[in-house]
């Protein structure tokens, strides 16, 4: 049996290696999907911690449960209205942005 040993790698060697360099269109469009999957999971942790169902919190920002459970599962784009209206009526926060430039 051949010993091979397993060389160890950071996840930025992975992904360089899997999606390219960061500016590359394929890595670009990697990052803005693992994005909206953070969003996705921030907003069903919240909901969750708040003790409301998809359907509640839906009925408190004006949307539809399936909506809740797209965004959720990141099946659909968000649109920046809704965003806001499931952060301030849907959990009475206040969204902020931060911006950043390589």
């Amino acid at each position: 049996m051949k010993n091979t040993k397993n060389k160890v790698t950071t996840f930025e060697e992975h992904l360089e290696k899997e999606y390219g360099k960061k500016g590359v269109r394929k890595r670009d469009k990697y990052e803005q999907g693992y994005e909206a999957f953070k969003l996705g999971v921030m907003i069903q942790e919240l909901r969750k911690e708040k003790n409301l169902t998809q359907e509640q919190l839906a009925d408190k920002c004006g949307t539809t449960k399936n909506y809740i459970s797209r965004i959720e599962n990141d099946a659909s784009d968000i649109r920046l209205s809704t965003l806001m209206r499931i952060v301030q009526d849907g959990f009475g926060g206040k969204l902020n942005f931060v911006l950043k430039f390589n």
